[in-house]
């Protein structure tokens, strides 16, 4: 997943929320902009301009709003960038979901093409290697809740292994 490199977090955010209202309404317009990113109408046609120029948009002042291709296919990038940070904070690192939500729109604008692609990989072991899966979330979320107590975590590992010694 790449984005133009001349992209800041704020057009990324226009992007996502141009193809969130997209999706609702077929096409965007500068007010419901305004109101989902809570910016004032000024701001939004300036950054309207921009994204036009880049080739980003489909725009022309008091029309309607649409990405173009290439636009599009950086929205969807900035989202599924968006969904899985959120998801792993919220499902493995069990992280609240408003501050699960609120981390990963931070973190959607500065993860770089080869960390995304290894968190994805991560997420994917987790979900689908026998040796992690659910057994190994709840374990870790147990750790977390426990108080690190060494003699609690010693005795978790003695059984761990005398079972794993059992099943040899």
């Amino acid at each position: 997943m790449t984005t133009d490199e001349h992209m800041t977090e704020s057009m990324e955010n226009y992007l996502e929320t141009i193809l969130e209202l997209e999706k609702e309404f077929k096409v965007a317009r500068a007010k419901q902009i305004s109101d989902k990113l809570n910016v004032q109408r000024g701001s939004v046609t300036g950054a309207l301009k921009a994204l036009s120029d880049k080739g980003l948009i489909n725009y022309a002042p008091y029309s309607f709003i649409t990405l173009t291709t290439k636009g599009n296919r950086i929205a969807r990038e900035i989202t599924e960038r968006h969904r899985i940070l959120k998801d792993f904070l919220l499902n493995v690192l069990q992280v609240d979901e408003d501050a699960a939500e609120k981390t990963a729109c931070r973190m959607e604008h500065v993860v770089d093409p080869v960390t995304m692609e290894r968190l994805m990989c991560f997420i994917d072991y987790i979900h689908n290697c026998p040796r992690a899966g659910d057994q190994w979330i709840e374990s870790f979320i147990n750790y977390c809740n426990c108080e690190k107590d060494d003699d609690a975590c010693n005795a978790c590992v003695e059984t761990l292994l005398a079972e794993k010694k059992k099943d040899s």
